[in-house]
C-alpha cells in the first residue's frame, strides 16, 4: 500500500511537470494541459484515497476541476485578485470554457483507466 503511495506521489510530480511544460510547446492545444490537470488531481485522490475504490478518485477529481472550472464564472473581487497571484491563477484558472469540462473529463478519465490497468491491477 505504502509503495503505492508512493508511485502516486511520483506521477503527481511528473503530471505538474508534463503539465507546466506543456503550456510551453505553442504546437501542443491548450486542452492537453486541462487534462494533465485533471490527471493530476485524480492521482492527488488516489494518493489521498488510497483505500478507496478507483471510481470515487474518479468520481471526485472530475466534480472537483467542474467546481473550479464553474468558479471561473464567479467574478468576485476576492476570486480576481486571487486569480491575479500566479500560482493560484494555476490551480483556480482564467475563464469559463466549455472545452475544459471535456478535457477534465477525458483526462481524469483515461489516468482511471490506465490506473486500473497497470497500478491498481499489481495487488
Amino acid at each position: 500500500m505504502q509503495k503505492r503511495r508512493h508511485l502516486y506521489f511520483i506521477l503527481i510530480i511528473i503530471t505538474i511537470a508534463l503539465g507546466l511544460f506543456s503550456r510551453k510547446i505553442d504546437s501542443l492545444p491548450l486542452a492537453t494541459g486541462d487534462a494533465l490537470y485533471a490527471v493530476m488531481v485524480y492521482l492527488g485522490f488516489r494518493f489521498v484515497f488510497i483505500r478507496k475504490p478507483l471510481y470515487y478518485a474518479l468520481l471526485l477529481s472530475i466534480v472537483f476541476c467542474f467546481i473550479i472550472e464553474f468558479l471561473q464564472l464567479v467574478q468576485s473581487p476576492l476570486l480576481i485578485e486571487a486569480r491575479n497571484h500566479s500560482l493560484l491563477r494555476l490551480v483556480l484558472g482564467q475563464g469559463f470554457l466549455w472545452s475544459d469540462l471535456i478535457a477534465y473529463s477525458i483526462g481524469a478519465f483515461v489516468c482511471y483507466l490506465l490506473d486500473k490497468k497497470f497500478i491498481f491491477s499489481k495487488k
